[in-house]
C-alpha cells in the first residue's frame, strides 16, 4: 500500500459497459495523479485514505495536502452524495511533515514560507468550501493539522483507540486548521486551551464528550460499524443532505475563511524568523517517534 505508485479502487464490475468505460477512464487519470492517497469510487460516495509513501505516519506535506485538495474537488462535481476520509494503517494522521518543512526553509526560507503557508491555506479552505457532507473515520492518532480539520468535517466516527492531540507550542508554531475558533465553540475555552496551548492528549471518549468527535466504536468492531453508518447515509437523498449541511454550516465559512486567513499569516511571521527556525529545527532533532 505504500509503494510510489498510487492507485484508485472503483467498484465497477457490476456496472453497465458505458459505466465501465467511464470508471475505467476515471481510474487511469486518478493513477497518474495520486502518490501518497488512496481514492476509492464507491456506490454513492467517494473514499478517501491517506496512504502516504513520501511521509512517515501519514504527516502531511505540500504534495499530500495537494492531492487531497485535488481529490476533495473532483468529488465535488461528480455523482458522490458524501466523502468519507479514513486512513491506512494504525495512524489517521501525524498532522504537518515538519522534517520536510524544515528541509524546505532552509533554503530561501521567505519564499518556501510563502508556498507551505498557501499550501495550508488552500488545504484548509477546501474543506471549508466542500458543500457535500465529509464523514471521518478517525483509526488511530489525529495529531496537528489532523486533528484541527476534524470541526470542518460533518461526522466523525472514532475507534476507541485513537487519540488527539495538538501539542502546537510544542512544535514551535502556533494553531492551524481554524481551531482558534473551532476548538473554544465545541469544547469551550478552557479545554481548548488546554489543547492548543498546553497539548492535552485527549483520548478518544473525551474527544466524544467534549464534541470533537461524534461517536466511539470498538476496535474489533471498528470497521464494520462505520460501514453500517456510512450504508444509511448512502440511502438518502443527496440533495436532502447537501442542503442540510448547508443549514447546519450557514453563515459559517466567512468566519472559517477569517480564522484560516489569521492563522496563516501568523505562521507566515513564524516560520520567516529565526527564532521559529530554531525551534522547529530542535523540534525535528529532538523528537522521540512514539509510533
Amino acid at each position: 500500500m505504500r509503494g510510489k505508485e498510487r492507485k484508485v479502487i472503483d467498484d465497477a464490475r457490476d456496472q453497465p459497459l458505458d459505466k465501465r468505460v467511464c470508471f475505467s477512464v476515471r481510474l487511469l487519470e486518478s493513477a497518474s495523479t495520486y502518490k501518497d492517497i488512496v481514492v476509492r469510487k464507491k456506490d454513492g460516495f467517494t473514499q478517501i485514505l491517506l496512504s502516504t509513501g513520501s511521509t512517515y505516519n501519514n504527516t502531511l506535506n505540500r504534495e499530500v495536502m495537494n492531492e487531497v485538495k485535488s481529490a476533495l474537488e473532483k468529488a465535488a462535481v461528480d455523482d458522490s452524495k458524501f466523502v468519507l476520509l479514513s486512513a491506512v494503517g494504525s495512524v489517521f494522521c501525524c498532522g504537518l511533515d515538519f522534517d520536510n518543512i524544515v528541509k524546505h526553509l532552509k533554503y530561501n526560507r521567505k519564499r518556501a514560507t510563502v508556498k507551505l503557508v498557501d499550501t495550508i491555506k488552500n488545504f484548509v479552505n477546501s474543506f471549508i468550501e466542500f458543500k457535500k457532507p465529509i464523514v471521518v473515520s478517525v483509526n488511530g492518532p489525529a495529531i496537528g493539522l489532523g486533528a484541527s480539520i476534524l470541526p470542518l468535517c460533518d461526522v466523525v466516527w472514532a475507534n476507541e483507540k485513537a487519540w488527539f492531540q495538538t501539542p502546537y507550542t510544542r512544535f514551535g508554531q502556533s494553531p492551524d486548521g481554524c481551531s482558534t475558533i473551532t476548538f473554544p465553540k465545541i469544547m469551550g475555552r478552557a479545554a481548548a486551551n488546554e489543547m492548543l496551548i498546553n497539548g492535552w492528549k485527549m483520548n478518544a471518549q473525551e474527544a466524544c464528550d467534549k464534541g470533537l468527535v461524534s461517536q466511539v466504536f470498538w476496535s474489533e468492531t471498528f470497521t464494520q460499524e462505520v460501514m453500517v453508518r456510512i450504508q444509511e447515509i448512502t440511502s438518502c437523498n443527496s440533495f436532502v443532505l447537501e442542503n442540510s449541511k448547508a443549514l447546519v454550516r450557514y453563515n459559517m465559512n466567512v468566519e472559517l475563511k477569517q480564522a484560516n486567513e489569521r492563522e496563516c499569516e501568523v505562521l507566515k511571521k513564524i516560520w520567516a524568523s529565526a527564532q521559529g527556525m530554531e525551534y522547529m529545527l530542535k523540534y525535528v532533532q529532538n523528537k522521540i517517534d512514539s509510533f
